[in-house]
């Protein structure tokens, strides 16, 4: 897609990404328990330690993906390749994954930590109001790996035009593994730098559409675009 107007840039500005990030402070301060609340806030002080991440990994989610069994291979495997990028990294885990076993393999856990900071929440604990913190604290850059579709914390926003800025922000910063073969090479989605909605700038008119009418994630975007200018 060529010659974009402001419209049709997918980054949100400066007061929409501030709206944003108070908004989802407002919604996490509402965590179900006192335990979750306090553990935030505590994360809090941890990233503010830290210098600004590049990249915020959902790491049992990401681990998930991988071959039962295996999970701390496939995390170690994702980090690996985003450290190669000379990205700084935040990984977030569950406590459980620290303890060695079957999935969990003290060596490849301890990689994981020495490639990447590494905050563990309790077993109980929700995971997304970690990750959006950590990502919105780290500034415009900051990207996250999740395949997680954060319907919870959508719903969650007072109105519909700060959902639907939230689902901007999410669909220029929410990185997806394309491809994952144990021990090749991990590859992510391309994050667009444009908005997949319709957009106009007045002389034209840019429509996404799928070929063939497939369902999508929101953090999947179509490909295609058709795009009309007024004839002179």
């Amino acid at each position: 897609m060529s010659n974009l107007s402001e419209t049709c840039k997918v980054a949100l500005s400066g007061t929409q990404a501030t709206w944003v990030r108070k908004c989802i402070s407002q919604a996490n301060s509402g965590l179900r328990s006192p335990e979750s609340f306090h553990e935030l806030e505590s994360f809090k002080n941890f990233v503010k330690r830290k210098p600004a991440f590049d990249v915020v990994i959902d790491g049992l989610n990401v681990a998930n993906i991988g071959i039962k069994g295996n999970q701390s291979q496939t995390l170690l495997e994702v980090v690996s390749e985003l450290e190669r990028q000379g990205l700084v990294i935040l990984v977030l885990g569950r406590k459980h994954m620290q303890r060695p076993s079957r999935s969990w393999d003290r060596h490849d856990m301890s990689l994981v930590q020495q490639k990447a900071h590494c905050f563990f929440t309790d077993n109980i604990s929700e995971d997304d109001p970690f990750l959006l913190y950590a990502t919105l604290h780290s500034g415009n850059h900051c990207n996250f790996v999740s395949r997680d579709l954060m319907r919870d914390h959508k719903a969650c926003l007072p109105d519909g035009a700060t959902r639907r800025l939230f689902f901007k922000w999410q669909r220029g910063h929410q990185l997806v593994l394309s491809s994952y073969t144990p021990g090749k090479r991990v590859r992510f989605q391309r994050i667009l730098s444009y908005d997949t909605i319709v957009q106009t700038n007045g002389g034209s008119w840019h429509i996404p559409y799928d070929e063939n009418g497939a369902e999508r994630c929101t953090y999947e975007v179509p490909q295609k675009w058709l795009c009309l200018t007024n004839a002179k």
